[in-house]
C-alpha cells in the first residue's frame, strides 16, 4: 500500500472512531432554535423593535421601513401616530389638526395675533380661533363682528368694554381663567392691564377671514365723507383729520383709570358679557383622573352660540370614549401632550398626537377619546362647540344601560363583562 493510501485509511479510521464520542441526542439547551439562544436574541430583538420612537414608519414586524427622502424629523418624532403607530387606524380621514406655530403671526405696535381659520383647517366649519397678545396699556381697537366672539384669558389681566343696542354697557376686569362672550354685532374693545397679557379668541364661523366679518371704527370713519361725519357727531370736520388709516388693529396706550356711566343700565346678571370662571372650582370627574369645568348657557346665559368645557387630565388619565350629538368639537391644547383617535363611522379612524398650542376639530358625531400620554405632566385643553350647551354621550354608559344579552350578542363578549360596565358617566378615567 502506498503512502497516500495509508494516510487516507488512517484518517478514515480516526473519523469512524470519533463517532462514538458524539451523543445520539443533543441537550435541549444547545439547540439554536429557541428564543433564548444568545446568538439569536439580538437578531430577534432587532426584528421586533419598531422605529416610531426614532421617527421612522416601521412597526418592527415587517411593515414599513425607514424614510430615505426628505422629511421633518422633529415633526415625525412629535407625531408617531402619523407614521402609522396605531394599527387600528383605517381608511382615509382628513387632517383634523393645526398648530398655532404653523400660523403666520402679525406683529403690531403693542402686541401680536395669529389665527387658525378654515383655510388652515378645512374640517373646522363651525369654529375659528386666534391667540392674541397685548402689552400693558395696549388696546385691541374698537370693533364688532358679524359673528359671536368668545375669549379666555390665560395670561395676565385685561379689561373689556361693550355696549348693546339698548345702550346698556359693561366695563369689567378679567383675570386668568375668566371668559367673555360678545354676541354678533355687539360693539366692544379690549385693553391689556398687566405687563404681558394673552388670551384665546374663538369665533362661531370657521371662515372668519371672509370679507364683511370684522368692522373697525377707524376704517369706517376714514371712509365716510367729512361733512357727513361733522353732521352726524355735531363737531367740526377737521376733528377727524388725525384718525389713523389704515387701522392699527392693536395700538399702544396707557391703562384707562376712568369709570364710565351707565345711564341706560348695565350689562349684568344674566345679561353680563363676562363670566368669572377663575372664581369657581371645576367639577371632579366621577371616574377620577381630572376635572371638567363646563361654561355654557346654563351658567353663562348670554353665551347662546358658543359652549365650552375646560378639561384637566392627570398623568395617564383618559377622557372616556364618547361623542357629541349636537355639534363639532373644536379643541385648543393649553398644556401637556395628548393622543386621540377619531372614529368617523364605517370602518374609518385616525389617531393624532397633540401638544400645547395645537388646535383640532372632531367632526359632528364622530366618536373619540383623549388620553394624557405623559407619566408626569398634567394635560389641559379647552373644548368649544357652536351650541348653547355642552352635550356628550358616553359609550360605556350607553352599553351599560342597554340589555346585557343584546350587547353581548352584538359584540361577541360575555354577558358577565357587560354587567360590570359602569352606568354612571365617568367623563374621565384615572
Amino acid at each position: 500500500m502506498g503512502n497516500f493510501q495509508l494516510l487516507v485509511a488512517t484518517l478514515l479510521l480516526l473519523c469512524l472512531d470519533g463517532l462514538d464520542a458524539i451523543p445520539t441526542a443533543l441537550p435541549k439547551s444547545s439547540l439554536p432554535s429557541h428564543r433564548n439562544s444568545k446568538h439569536l436574541r439580538p437578531i430577534l430583538e432587532k426584528r421586533q423593535q419598531s422605529g416610531f420612537n426614532q421617527g421612522q414608519p416601521s412597526d418592527g414586524n415587517g411593515k414599513g421601513g425607514p424614510i430615505s427622502g426628505g422629511t421633518n424629523k422633529g415633526l415625525d418624532l412629535q407625531n408617531p401616530a402619523n407614521l402609522g403607530q396605531e394599527s387600528t387606524d383605517s381608511g382615509t380621514v382628513v387632517n383634523l389638526k393645526w398648530s398655532f406655530s404653523d400660523s403666520h403671526t402679525r406683529l403690531l405696535n403693542g402686541g401680536w395675533v395669529r389665527e387658525q381659520v378654515i383655510t388652515d383647517l378645512p374640517a373646522s366649519n363651525d369654529i375659528a380661533g386666534a391667540q392674541q397678545h397685548l402689552e400693558k396699556g395696549a388696546i385691541r381697537e374698537l370693533h364688532w363682528h358679524r359673528v359671536a366672539e368668545w375669549g379666555y384669558v390665560y395670561k395676565g389681566q385685561v379689561a373689556v368694554s361693550a355696549v348693546d343696542e339698548n345702550g346698556r354697557n359693561q366695563f369689567e376686569t378679567l383675570d386668568e381663567g375668566d371668559i367673555w362672550y360678545f354676541p354678533k354685532g355687539e360693539a366692544h374693545v379690549i385693553q391689556g392691564l398687566a405687563d404681558e397679557n394673552e388670551y384665546l379668541l374663538v369665533f362661531d364661523d370657521g371662515n372668519f377671514d371672509a370679507a364683511g366679518t370684522t368692522f373697525m371704527v377707524d376704517n369706517w370713519i376714514t371712509h365716510t365723507p367729512k361733512d357727513i361725519l361733522a353732521k352726524n357727531f355735531g363737531v367740526d370736520a377737521s376733528v377727524f383729520s388725525t384718525v389713523p388709516s389704515p387701522n392699527p388693529y392693536i395700538l399702544n396706550a396707557t391703562v384707562n383709570t376712568e369709570s364710565v356711566s351707565s345711564p341706560y343700565g348695565k350689562l349684568e346678571g344674566s345679561s353680563s358679557y363676562v363670566y368669572h370662571a377663575s372664581r369657581e372650582q371645576p367639577t371632579q370627574a366621577p371616574g377620577g383622573g381630572g376635572t371638567v369645568h363646563i361654561v355654557d348657557s346654563r351658567n353663562f346665559p348670554i353665551a347662546t352660540t358658543i359652549a365650552a368645557s375646560i378639561v384637566t387630565l392627570n398623568p395617564g388619565a383618559l377622557r372616556e370614549l364618547h361623542w357629541h350629538p349636537n355639534a363639532e368639537e373644536w379643541l385648543y391644547f393649553v398644556s401637556g401632550d395628548a393622543r386621540a383617535t377619531v372614529f368617523m363611522g364605517g370602518a374609518t379612524a385616525r389617531t393624532f398626537d397633540f401638544t400645547a398650542g395645537d388646535t383640532a376639530v372632531f367632526p359632528d358625531n364622530a366618536g373619540h377619546y383623549v388620553e394624557n400620554r405623559s407619566a408626569n405632566n398634567t394635560l389641559v385643553w379647552i373644548e368649544i362647540y357652536k351650541s348653547d350647551r355642552v352635550i356628550d354621550i358616553s359609550l360605556t354608559q350607553w352599553l351599560a344601560l342597554t340589555p346585557a344579552p343584546i350587547v353581548a350578542s352584538v359584540l361577541k363578549i360575555p354577558e358577565t363583562v357587560v354587567k360590570t360596565l359602569k352606568a354612571e358617566k365617568q367623563l374621565i378615567i384615572a
